[in-house]
């Protein structure tokens, strides 16, 4: 079994059929999305569109449960009051792009979603267990504590817009970084894929491997399309050529 899970599209278009277009050279067995399908870019609806002719089974991000319930909060973490404008201008522009049928779509998203293969448990979330908008960043004892409270064998998640994996004792934590806006000081879009290997043994770290793929695109047009938006900071086209938070 090969999953490829992406997360944090973030209304890039052209990232997404990149990446998509990525992972259909990889022989992969089904396709997860961990959240926030939208908010910073400029294209809200062609990215849910492409995501449900797809049929891509997507978890509700912090992001999908504000535009989806017509909220001007995001519920991320700002403590910068700079940032926290820019965030509320992205939500503003957000909800009046997305279409009240795509709105619709994003407020019924699950919460969660639980698959299993070869005694594997795997579940799926946008932050974390706790909260939807709770950060796990690698090694912080937000991670250590969710990852001694789960019964689950791997917890997959998005948020932080960095990919990475770590083992928990026999517990496999595993981030899916983010498509259209990574966080890893480089523009290319990153996802991941999990491979469950065919074996009947107990979980070992064997058993299971996972990979950070890194997908370069055209992010001059997801950053150009930003800077003709009045509304939208053209701080954000900084960030997508930047690949940095700030």
């Amino acid at each position: 079994m090969k999953i490829a899970v992406i997360s944090d599209i973030h209304s890039n278009i052209y990232a997404l059929e990149a990446v998509l277009k990525d992972i259909e050279s990889r022989n992969i067995d089904i396709v997860i999305c961990t959240g926030d399908l939208v908010g910073y870019g400029t294209r809200p609806n062609e990215v849910i569109e492409v995501i449900r002719r797809n049929k891509i089974l997507t978890i509700m991000g912090n992001y999908d449960d504000a535009i989806g319930n017509h909220r001007l909060v995001c519920g991320c973490d700002y403590p910068d009051p700079k940032d926290a404008q820019k965030a509320s201008a992205s939500m503003s522009f957000t909800l009046s792009k997305t279409t009240e049928e795509n709105k619709l779509y994003l407020r019924n998203l699950p919460r969660e979603a639980m698959i299993s293969f070869n005694n594997k448990n795997i579940r799926f979330v946008h932050g974390s267990t706790r909260l939807i908008n709770e950060y796990l960043k690698e090694d912080s004892i937000q991670a250590k504590e969710v990852m001694q409270e789960i019964t689950e064998d791997i917890l997959v998640c998005g948020h932080t817009h960095i990919p990475y994996f770590k083992q928990y004792g026999d517990k496999l934590l595993v981030n899916a970084g983010s498509v259209g806006k990574p966080k890893t000081n480089k523009p290319d879009s990153n996802y991941v894929i999990i491979e469950i290997k065919n074996t009947n043994e107990d979980f070992n770290k064997e058993a299971v491997n996972v990979e950070i793929i890194e997908v370069s695109y055209d992010y001059e047009m997801s950053a150009k399309e930003i800077e003709l938006e009045d509304m939208l900071p053209n701080d954000f086209a900084k960030l997508l050529r930047s690949g940095n938070s700030k």
